[in-house]
């Protein structure tokens, strides 16, 4: 028999379960903590060497949740790892408005900079690079501000373009983004060349394709080894391996992690910010780790 006693502390158990969840969620998960999650896949047709991979994606820059301080943070825990390459799939703007104060791409580039991987350091642009740079939106293509800077900080942004890792024996191709222009005839236009980009590749060595939004996996060739996306954040709200809410037009089906679908291979990385609501639960900020060799 439920008592007045036994009923007002299951109440007061669930107010405080839920504040708690709230605090959890808004102010410890999104800025506190931090971990690196990784991924070991083996292929037939991985003729390079073992490859280890570090991945930084979604930093979504902005006091008090990712600034100066935590990017400096996430440098040296990355330069610990000692990969062979660090790659960074974009959105490097912030990505909602609840923040306290603005981190500009021009003062976290040079932070960036810092990164160091045997084989180099190399990036691409998220939408949010594209619709933060207004004068670009206008002409409709770049330069983009947010590639200036990392370039001017030693930092190659690959937009359609490829470059082979010689001492490696392997690719590494970049798309431009696929939501890249807003407000234009039709909706929104992305600046993505998929087939342009692989056609430089000029032999059969291995491909890794950086392309910042997942949704472009269905349409990459057998030819591209691995393809590494963020974008989705995981959902940025995880329970039990689902996501209700995935700004993907495949939903959960690339929401996050390691997908195999028809003996190709793509991972999803959680990333580090938040957007629309600076907010995640069970989706810990990571830095991504793929390790690739030969089967």
């Amino acid at each position: 028999m439920t008592t007045r006693r036994t009923f007002i502390k299951g109440l007061l158990g669930t107010v405080l379960a839920g504040l708690f969840s709230g605090l959890y969620a808004f102010f410890i998960e999104p800025a506190l903590r931090l971990r690196v999650q990784t991924w070991r896949i083996a292929r037939k047709d991985w003729t390079a060497k073992p490859l280890k991979i570090a991945i930084l994606s979604d930093l979504h820059v902005g006091e008090p949740f990712v600034g100066p301080r935590r990017i400096r943070q996430i440098v040296a825990r990355m330069n610990a790892l000692n990969p062979d390459v660090i790659l960074l799939l974009g959105d490097y703007a912030a990505g909602h408005r609840f923040i306290t104060k603005s981190v500009e791409i021009a003062e976290i580039a040079p932070i960036l900079a810092d990164l160091k991987a045997k084989h180099g350091v190399f990036a691409v642009l998220g939408n949010h690079d594209w619709w933060d740079d207004l004068n670009a939106q206008k002409r409709g293509g770049g330069p983009n501000l947010y590639a200036q800077a990392l370039e001017a900080n030693g930092i190659p942004v690959l937009s359609n373009t490829v470059i082979k890792l010689e001492d490696l024996g392997v690719w590494i191709a970049g798309l431009e983004d696929q939501l890249a222009l807003i407000r234009r005839p039709g909706g929104q236009k992305g600046l993505d060349d998929l087939e342009g980009t692989l056609a430089q590749i000029a032999d059969d060595d291995p491909v890794i394709l950086m392309a910042h939004e997942p949704d472009i996996f269905t349409k990459v060739p057998d030819r591209v080894a691995l393809t590494l996306s963020g974008h989705t954040h995981g959902g940025q709200v995880r329970l039990f391996g689902w996501s209700p809410i995935v700004p993907s037009r495949f939903g959960n089906r690339y929401a996050y992690g390691h997908v195999r679908e028809a003996g190709r291979d793509l991972v999803v990385s959680g990333g580090i910010g938040c957007s629309i609501m600076p907010v995640r639960f069970g989706v810990v900020p990571e830095i991504t780790v793929v390790e690739m060799a030969h089967v």
